[in-house]
This record gives structure tokens, C-alpha cells and sequence, in this order.
């Protein structure tokens, strides 16, 4: 091989990716610190590490979907064991004998061991490469994880760039066996032995095999060695320089933004020093690109467009103009088009195509993100200014669609968060520009006057539990268990029901517990979900100083059956002084059946379906602990089919989405379509809002009398014999 070549291919093709790596890299670090990445907090690097072990290099999220998740592991794991092989062929353009100093020479079994696992490798590829082109020119991109689901077009981003990088690595893969077939024969041939088939080059072998059998000369295997050289060895370093152009640049990035990837997933991220903000004139939320962080900015350079997100988004499915996927799409197109705008003439990047020419060319079939907004004062943006990103980049009508369910985020396979942006979005429209849905206002005000969104008095916060004499915190100091009501349980009529069958099941487990009454007031969820961080922070404030108060802080159990208080005690108030041990009622009433507390004696009966609660679910892994308790009720559990566990779909309340006017087909509805088609008597929630939209939903099909809806206190309730004084 020609070393003069050799050099000029890497000095060209290494320093102009040196000077795009450069570009993008100025770009990332326009972005703001993460405050959740920390790696001198203790155990940070190991958690970070792991993290990065199992999503990026042992793709676990890949085989989700199973063609295109086993076709890209094939392919990723193909290029981890090439990557040494094409340093090798790199090296043999100065020295063609070159195999790392014998390390990787095919005379010993270290070197044949490598040359085998390599040329599996590369046919794992291959195979990959092919599945990709099935899914991509076959069935056009309609790839979805559930196989009856009525998809809004094809997952996949289509075009002709994913084919052009397909045809890439598959020629890479064949042009390495061309190599090894040809520079065997004329080994062979030099030292007259006969070309045979070798286990530790299966397919190079073969190929040698076939030269051998069709008789070329030197001249013609030359040719072909050279050919099967050149293409693996430059078109490896091609392909390098396309990566900070196209989508295909996750191949880089991952592995940065899986190790940054949020380890507070089911905590929002807190606006420190909100007043002064506001007094200095600065960002309360995310207004601009240059707003995100690090993390959030890397996000978009990782995006892989397949669509998983979307495929999973409860809004989406049910045709909201939210798309994770082209919600990522937009801001990655504004970040690059700003380019300019941000550093100057000199290193500019093609203006992106608006989104709707962008549908179109791919093939999508899904809605512009950018749909037309009203005009801002002053008449639309300019393309390449630095603008606010709502409404000028990401229509109202997408942030205010987020259920905040997290599916989205469950399914990517590379770690990208969207809900933290969402609602850092939601953040600045509430905040600084006092521009949001008008329902949100009343839910607002409810909170902030009476601590409850629906605005009832709090002098009724407790009278729910009229007659079953549940003890007072004030009256009870040193009880072991808070139970923490919530306000659903506290002044929605159907949620009250399950507050009384908690308090049954407590008193009947002979749990010493006490509930603050009317000292207890909104968690702020809703508030938070909403944009209004400042409300939120108020409650967390007070709440903190109630409940560090009554000595609450490490050292005793908060049980509440509701999944968003759940999730807000448990996991966002620590930022405010409050480090609460807060258990969800399914796993505390599972731990009172499992220590004979409870004593399920009457069977229940009946198919039952249920339905995971996002924030129970998702944000906090609780999935066995509600089916536990239902099975040792005596019911028969039956699952949707896909939808169910990780990947259940939303009720469509969360995210504020109880407190707002849905528009279009409702989640609720979809949801409880899915539920009914398993048959079940019964549909069982561990989550209020769950409930109320489930039990809308079964009205809405008529089916509210032949099927109940039910929480998993109400059915345990129902299989045990009370004592007469409970």
C-alpha cells in the first residue's frame, strides 16, 4: 500500500473533522451548566458509569423493538470490534505486514480468535444493514412496537441519507472479506500452498476459495485487494466526516450524553434565587437556545430520528401537534441555523428546510412543528437570529400537550430528556410571560388561595373521614406513619372512597398512623407541571416546615395513594430541606399482607386490568407491588397487550393535564379502550387522577355499569374481614 496515500487520506479527512468537531463543540457550549451533573457527589461516577455500561454499550433499550433493535445492536457491536481492524489496515499503508507487532497475527490463536469474532462481526452487520433497508424501503419506515397500532405514518425518518450510510457500512463489511480473500490467495500463491477454508476466517476464506476456483492471476487479485484495502480503510474515515452533519452523529455523542444522562429523572430540575431572577431580568425557565444545558444542547446532537419516542407519546397517538421526535428535530435545526447569528460569518451551515418541506421529503406523514404560529410584534423571525423558542420555533399548542408521562423518555435509546425542556419552556410562558391556558389560572388560584387546585375551602381538607375517627398529627405527635390524604382524596368525591379504605386497611393492619387535617395543603405537583415554579416552591416551603415540624425528615414513614404526591415528597423536596421516607399505599398494604398484618380471606373473583400510573410507574418503578396485592385479593390479573408496565400509556392527567381543556381525541379515551380490550370486570388504578379519567372514560363508552373501576385499597378492602371496630 502507499504510505503517501495513507497520509493524505488521514491528514484530509482527520483535519476536516477536526474543524466540524470544532464547530459543533462551540456550539454545545453555548448551553448552561447541569446541576444535576456532579461527579464529586459520592457514588456518582460509579452510577454514571453503569449508566453508560448498560444503555450505550450493551443496548438495552435497542431490543424494544425487535428487528431494528437486534439490526442496530448487530451493527454496533460490529463497529467496536472492527474499530482495531481499521486502525490495523490504517497502519498497513505504511507497513503491509502490519498486525500490531504480531499481536493480531493469524499464525496464533490470539490473532485467529480476533479474526473470527471479527469477521462474525461484520456479517452481524451486514445482516443489520439489510434488516434496515427491509424496514426502510419495504415496509417505509412503519416499524412500530405495537404490532396493532394505528400508527400517524412511518416511526422512522425517511430519505436518502440513512440509505447512503447503509450502503456504506454494508460495502465496508464486504470490501474487509474481499481483502482478506484476496491477500490469502496471493499469499498462497507466493508460497504455493493451497487455498483452503479456514474456521478462523469463515468468509475470507471462502472467498479465497472462490478466487482460487475461478483462476485469477495476480494481476486481477492485486486489483482486488487493493479495491477491498481502500474502500474499508477511507470509507471508514468518510463516514467519520458525515457523522457531524446528519443524524448519524449519535455515533459519537452517545456515549457523552448517556454518561450525562439525568440521574434525577423523577425530579424536575429547581429554578434557584426565583426573585432575584426576576429582578435581574433573567431566564426563570428555558426562552432560548442558548438556555438549555450541556446535556439538553447534546440531546439534540444525539437524536437518532427513529421515531420510539413518538411511537410511545400519548399525545402524539392521539394526533396533539406534539412530537418528541420533531420537537428535538426543531430545536436541533435552530441551534445549527443560529450558527451565524452566535459566532460570526466564516463557519455558516445551510439554512435547515422548514419543517413542513422536511415531511414531506422524508416521507414522514407527521405535522410541522413550526405550524404557523401567530406573528410575533414586529412581524416573524428572521432565519439565523437567536429568537425565543416559543412561539417562534416551537408552536404553544406542543408544550402544552405533554401529559410529562416520561414514555417518551423511557423509550429513547440514547438518554434524551424532554419533559425537563417542556417545562422549562412552560416555566418562562407562565412566569415571565404570563401566557398560558386559561384553566390553568383557576387551577392556580385554588392552589395559592384555598391549597387545592379546585379551589375548595381548606377548612374541608379533612372531611373525608368523618365517622372513621382517623387521628390528628397535632393531637398524635409520635405516630409512626403519616398518611399524607392528598387533594384528590381530600375533595373529590371518588377519591374519597379510597382514603376510607386506606384508613380501613390501616387500622385493621393495627398501623399507628395520623393524618395533618387541615394543616396539610397541595404538594405543588400540578403547579410545577404547569410552569408555575414560584407556586410550587411556596407549598414546598410551607409543607417542609409542617412535616420537619412533626420530625418527619429520615426518620419516620409518609404512605399517601396518590403518585404524583408520591413522587413530589419523595423525590423533589429533598432541594428544600424535606428527606421523607414516602411509600406508595400499594407497597405499604403489600408489606402489612406479607407480615400477616392483612389477611385476604375472601376471594375477590373477576378479571381485572391495571393500569400503571406514570408517576408511580415510570418515575418510580413501582410495577410489582400493585399486582401483588391485587393476586393475593383473589382476582385474576390480565395485562394489555404491549401497553402495560413501562410501557402503559398515560390516563392523560398528568403534566397538569387534569386541569386543562384536552383538544382532539382524548388519552383517557384511548386508554381505557386498551383496558377494556383485555376483557376485564375491573379496571384497578393506585392513582386518583388514574382513576377519575378511567372512570370518564368507561362513561363515555357506556360502560360504567358493566365494568367498575376500582383502586387497589377498594378490592384489598373487599377480601378481608373487617374486625367490628374498623
Amino acid at each position: 500500500m502507499s504510505p503517501i496515500a495513507m497520509t493524505l487520506v488521514l491528514l484530509t479527512t482527520l483535519g476536516f473533522f477536526s474543524w466540524s468537531a470544532k464547530r459543533r463543540i462551540r456550539q454545545l457550549k453555548v448551553g448552561v451548566p447541569d446541576p444535576d451533573f456532579d461527579l464529586s457527589r459520592p457514588g456518582e461516577l460509579f452510577d454514571r458509569t453503569k449508566t453508560l455500561m448498560i444503555f450505550a454499550f450493551f443496548q438495552k433499550k435497542m431490543p424494544n423493538y425487535t428487528l431494528a433493535g437486534l439490526a442496530h445492536v448487530g451493527i454496533f457491536m460490529a463497529f467496536q470490534v472492527l474499530l482495531l481492524n481499521s486502525i490495523m489496515l490504517w497502519g498497513r499503508g505504511f507497513d503491509p505486514t502490519f498486525d500490531f507487532w504480531g499481536a493480531l497475527s493469524t499464525d496464533h490463536i490470539i490473532g485467529q480468535g480476533y479474526s473470527l469474532i471479527k469477521e462474525l462481526a461484520a456479517s452481524a452487520a451486514v445482516l443489520g444493514a439489510l434488516a434496515f433497508w427491509y424496514i426502510r424501503l419495504v415496509k417505509k419506515g412503519v416499524d412500530h412496537g405495537d404490532p396493532k397500532y394505528s400508527q400517524r405514518g412511518a416511526r422512522m425518518t425517511l430519505g436518502n441519507e440513512p440509505n447512503v450510510i447503509l450502503g456504506i457500512i454494508f460495502t465496508m463489511m464486504i470490501a474487509d472479506f474481499l481483502y482478506v480473500g484476496a491477500s490469502l490467495s496471493i499469499h498462497n500463491a507466493a508460497t504455493g500452498t493451497a487455498t483452503h477454508w479456514a474456521w478462523y476466517e469463515p468468509f475470507g476464506s471462502l472467498l479465497a476459495m472462490a478466487f482460487s476456483g475461478a483462476d485469477l492471476g495476480p494481476g486481477p487479485l492485486k486489483v482486488l485487494q487493493h479495491l477491498g484495502f481502500w474502500w474499508h480503510s477511507a470509507f471508514v474515515l468518510i463516514f467519520l466526516n458525515i457523522l457531524p452533519f446528519s443524524k448519524h452523529f449519535h455515533i459519537i455523542t452517545v456515549i457523552p450524553n448517556v454518561f450525562a444522562y439525568q440521574r434525577r429523572h423523577n425530579a424536575l430540575p429547581t429554578v434557584q434565587d426565583i426573585e432575584g431572577k426576576v429582578e435581574r431580568e433573567e431566564t426563570l425557565g428555558i426562552n432560548r437556545i442558548t438556555d438549555l444545558t450541556y446535556k439538553g444542547l447534546l440531546d439534540l446532537y444525539t437524536c437518532t430520528e427513529c421515531g420510539r419516542c413518538s411511537d410511545n407519546c400519548p399525545a402524539y397517538i392521539t394526533n396533539k401537534k406534539l412530537s418528541p421526535k420533531h420537537f428535538t428535530l426543531a430545536l436541533r435545526d435552530h441551534l445549527y441555523d443560529t450558527e451565524e447569528a452566535m459566532f460570526g460569518k466564516g463557519d455558516t451551515v445551510t439554512d435547515p428546510k422548514d419543517d413542513a418541506a422536511a415531511a414531506a421529503a422524508t416521507g414522514d406523514g407527521t405535522e410541522p412543528m413550526r405550524a404557523n404560529p401567530p406573528a410575533p410584534e414586529g412581524g416573524y423571525f428572521q432565519s439565523g437570529q437567536v429568537v425565543d423558542l416559543v412561539p417562534n420555533i416551537i408552536h404553544p399548542d406542543v408544550i402544552w400537550a405533554c401529559t410529562s408521562c416520561r414514555a417518551c423518555e423511557e423509550q429513547c435509546p440514547v438518554m434524551i430528556t424532554y419533559v425537563d425542556k417542556i417545562i422549562g419552556m412552560r416555566r418562562e410562558e407562565v412566569m415571565m410571560k404570563n401566557d398560558f391556558p386559561a384553566q390553568l389560572q383557576t387551577a392556580f388560584n385554588g392552589i395559592e388561595t384555598n391549597g387545592n387546585p379546585w379551589n375548595i375551602s381548606a377548612m374541608d381538607r379533612a372531611d373525608w373521614a368523618d365517622g372513621l375517627n382517623v387521628p390528628l398529627m397535632s393531637d398524635t405527635p409520635d405516630a409512626e406513619v403519616l398518611y399524607w390524604v392528598g387533594c384528590a382524596a381530600s375533595f373529590d368525591d371518588r377519591a374519597k372512597k379510597v382514603a376510607r379504605a386506606t384508613v380501613q386497611l390501616l387500622k385493621q393492619g393495627g398501623v399507628n398512623f395520623a393524618i395533618l387535617g387541615t394543616e396539610e395543603t397541595c404538594t405543588g405537583d400540578p403547579a410545577r407541571r404547569g410552569g408555575n415554579e414560584y407556586l410550587f416552591q411556596t407549598l414546598a416551603a410551607q409543607n417542609v416546615e409542617t412535616l420537619n415540624g412533626y420530625g418527619m425528615n429520615g426518620k419516620r414513614t409518609i404512605i399517601t395513594a396518590c403518585p404524583h404526591c408520591f413522587n413530589s415528597l419523595g423525590n423533589e423536596y429533598s432541594d428544600f430541606g424535606g428527606n421523607y421516607d414516602v411509600v406508595h399505599h400499594s407497597e405499604f398494604l403489600n408489606g402489612l399482607i406479607a407480615r400477616d398484618k392483612l389477611k385476604p380471606t375472601k376471594k375477590v373473583g373477576g378479571k381485572v386490568a391495571y393500569h400503571d400510573s406514570c408517576y408511580l410507574g415510570r418515575y418510580n418503578d413501582v410495577y410489582s407491588a400493585p399486582r401483588e396485592v391485587l393476586e393475593k385479593a383473589g382476582v385474576e390479573l390480565v395485562e394489555v397487550e404491549y401497553w402495560n408496565k413501562s410501557k402503559g400509556l398515560c390516563c392523560g392527567a398528568g403534566g397538569a393535564q387534569m386541569f386543562m381543556e384536552e383538544h382532539g381525541e382524548r388519552v383517557n379515551t384511548k386508554r381505557t379502550l386498551q383496558l377494556l380490550d383485555t376483557g376485564a370486570s375491573t379496571i384497578a388504578t393506585g392513582c386518583p387522577f388514574c382513576s377519575t379519567m378511567l372512570t370518564d372514560g368507561l362513561k363515555d363508552q357506556e360502560k360504567e355499569d358493566s365494568v367498575k373501576q376500582l383502586d387497589i385499597a377498594e378490592i384489598l378492602l373487599a377480601s378481608i374481614e373487617l374486625d367490628a371496630a374498623h
